[in-house]
């Protein structure tokens, strides 16, 4: 069971994790992570920080009443053991998706971890595959020389720089 000063209650809060959020998927669950707030002026900073809160989503989709409480009971045991990892005054939001229900508890763990560090991870560090809508490298100065029908490549052989 989590401590009351590690719960999520109010709607306010969920709303804002909801808005704010990353959010991370797993085939069982879902994560929506809210990194705590850097203070303006760290020499203000007077009280303790407050400790990371967790909030849970299990929804009708997932079963019964009491399936619904067992996935809940089960996620929040999983939780427990990962509130040390969390920095003070993160909030977080697990969502049970209607597989958890039928998986094994360290199963849910594994689901839970992996949700966790991704929605954790800085921004731009997954690798993406670049699209259509992806950036194009600008062009570099041999460019232009070759609109004038000179094709060799510079000395480095490079045409593209690299980012």
């Amino acid at each position: 069971m989590l401590s009351p000063e590690n719960r999520m209650r109010r709607s306010a809060e969920f709303g804002t994790v909801m808005r704010s959020g990353r959010r991370a998927s797993r085939d069982a669950l879902g994560v929506v992570y809210l990194a705590p707030r850097q203070p303006a002026d760290s020499s203000t900073d007077t009280d303790a920080p407050a400790p990371p809160r967790v909030g849970f989503v299990v929804s009708k989709a997932v079963g019964g009443a009491v399936v619904r409480k067992r996935v809940q009971r089960r996620l929040r045991h999983v939780v427990r053991a990962r509130l040390a990892d969390l920095p003070n005054g993160s909030l977080l939001v697990v969502r049970a998706k209607p597989s958890a229900a039928s998986l094994r508890q360290e199963e849910l763990a594994v689901q839970l971890d992996s949700a966790i560090a991704a929605a954790q991870r800085p921004r731009g560090a997954a690798k993406r595959r670049r699209g259509r809508g992806g950036p194009r490298p600008e062009p570099v100065e041999s460019a232009k020389s070759e609109a004038d029908g000179d094709r060799r490549p510079q000395e480095g052989g490079e045409r593209w720089t690299q980012q």
